[in-house]
């Protein structure tokens, strides 16, 4: 299984256009984990490799938060010039 972090890098570095990032979501393989340990994490706590996992995929999730934006700023600016 790849973690989120993989998903998101290698869709990252796969040449996309500003509006499949947009469009990009990690599979539900990976979301389910995510919800899941965030769910343990509130419920009865996780060990510390799994406290680890889902620090990581807080950090991918941030960045690919931060990615989107940028090429929503693009496509916006994009569509301004052409207007």
């Amino acid at each position: 299984m790849n973690s989120i972090y993989d998903e998101v890098t290698d869709f990252l570095v796969s040449g996309l256009t500003p509006e499949q990032l947009i469009g990009y979501s990690p599979s539900a393989e990976a979301q389910t984990r995510f919800e899941a340990l965030i769910a343990r994490e509130k419920r009865d706590g996780l060990l510390p490799e799994e406290s680890a996992e889902l620090d990581r995929m807080m950090e991918a999730h941030r960045f690919l938060m931060m990615a989107k934006a940028k090429a929503m700023l693009k496509v916006s600016q994009a569509a301004g010039k052409a207007a």
